[in-house]
């Protein structure tokens, strides 16, 4: 991450304020159904999902404008959309799971109309296999900054929407895309310990833990879908590495700087590869101590757990996502049962935060951020692990 700039990256957006159901839904459409938990999944509240549908409405529509590069924080225009694609990214992996949950073609016609831009604008990208973040480097471009940090996250997208694509050309072709993207870190930007460095990023060449952090989650994805066993090793590699160090004390782009985006970046990574790590190893033991750190961070920094903290659409958008972690580890391991409640007060928040005064302007970008992080919470909550899921011929039967 660097100082801010005139481009936009996950890295300006972390220096300016971000860096960021009744029972489990089995037998998706798509064939992605929830991961098993601890014990039986407790009802959501009544009205989580039909703000999620009215989310994932807004965000389909949002995703059906004109594309523009986004050049400014102010830009709020109505007939374009102009958002970083990463944040984007968030909204196609949460609509993804709405198509899930509901069968709602226009869900999965947003998914694909962004991945299908995503892959033409990848195409003329150098180095190849890089993917556009809408911003700084362009397709064509040899110069400027390419941020691989963002373009984890993209890929996330671009997969979320592989794996829901029944017609085998157009999954393939979309999974082609993430891993020629793969392909480009795995052979240029993995280091010897396992970090992962951030692309083209002229502020700091060496393992970044928010790249680390994304790629590692979109390997294990990967690996998840394709099998492909190299895709395993760079993910564990990843943790390896980021769990070598207190999230306390990560840099650049301190934790002191950006609290709430290095917790939602590292720990939805650790929430993803969590049941690759044997519960006797040292890794294992590791996580556990971080995960309690950052849960009490929580505690001590969420508005509606008495925090003094300016609403989310104004400082640390990125917030809006920490509930969905505090339910995948709820989800995941009994001992964390008890995150529910206060994950589902933070979230009624954000719900009314951005719709208890009618449609929420979502060309602002504080807006758009935090309804697309606040969506990933919503779908965690109301369909756990479906963020996560594979292909229908991938996952076991409901």
């Amino acid at each position: 991450m660097t100082g801010e700039t005139s481009m936009p990256s996950r890295e300006v957006a972390a220096l300016s304020g971000r860096i960021l159901v009744a029972a489990l839904v089995t037998g998706s459409l798509a064939g992605c159904a929830s991961t098993t938990p601890t014990k039986a999944w407790p009802p959501a509240p009544a009205e989580f999902r039909a703000r999620f549908l009215e989310l994932c409405d807004l965000a389909a529509a949002e995703l059906q404008k004109e594309i523009t590069p986004f050049v400014s924080r102010t830009d709020a225009d109505p007939g374009t959309h102009h958002m970083p694609f990463f944040e984007d990214a968030h909204a196609v992996r949460a609509l993804a799971v709405g198509y899930d949950m509901t069968g709602r073609q226009v869900y999965l016609d947003a998914c694909r109309r962004w991945s299908d831009r995503i892959i033409e604008y990848q195409r003329n990208m150098i180095p190849g296999g890089a993917y556009y973040m809408n911003h700084s480097r362009a397709p064509g471009q040899d110069r400027g900054q390419w941020n691989l940090a963002d373009s984890g996250s993209i890929g996330m997208g671009v997969l979320a929407t592989a794996v829901r694509c029944d017609d085998p050309a157009a999954k393939a072709r979309y999974l082609r895309s993430v891993e020629e993207f793969a392909e480009l870190v795995l052979n240029n930007y993995v280091s010897q310990e396992g970090g992962i460095s951030n692309g083209l990023w002229p502020e700091y060449a060496g393992p970044w833990w928010c790249s680390s952090a994304t790629f590692g989650t979109l390997a294990f994805l990967l690996y998840d879908e394709t099998g492909q066993e190299k895709y395993r090793r760079v993910a564990i590699g990843a943790m390896d590495w980021l769990l070598g160090q207190d999230f306390r004390e990560l840099k650049p782009i301190t934790f002191q700087q950006r609290p709430s985006g290095t917790i939602f970046y590292c720990f939805d990574f650790y929430a993803t590869g969590l049941r690759h790590l044997k519960p006797n190893s040292p890794q294992y033991a590791a996580l556990m101590r971080q995960i309690d750190l950052a849960l009490d961070w929580m505690a001590g920094n969420q508005r509606t757990r008495g925090a003094p903290v300016p609403d989310y659409t104004e400082r640390n958008v990125d917030m809006a996502g920490l509930p969905c972690l505090m339910y995948s580890f709820a989800h995941q391991l009994s001992q964390y049962r008890d995150m529910i409640g206060p994950a589902d007060e933070e979230l009624h928040y954000i719900g009314d935060l951005l719709l208890s005064r009618g449609r929420p302007d979502v060309s602002r970008l504080m807006i758009w951020e935090v309804m697309t992080w606040g969506m990933l919470s919503y779908a965690e909550r109301l369909d756990p692990g479906a963020l996560g899921c594979r292909s229908r011929s991938k996952t076991s039967p409901a």
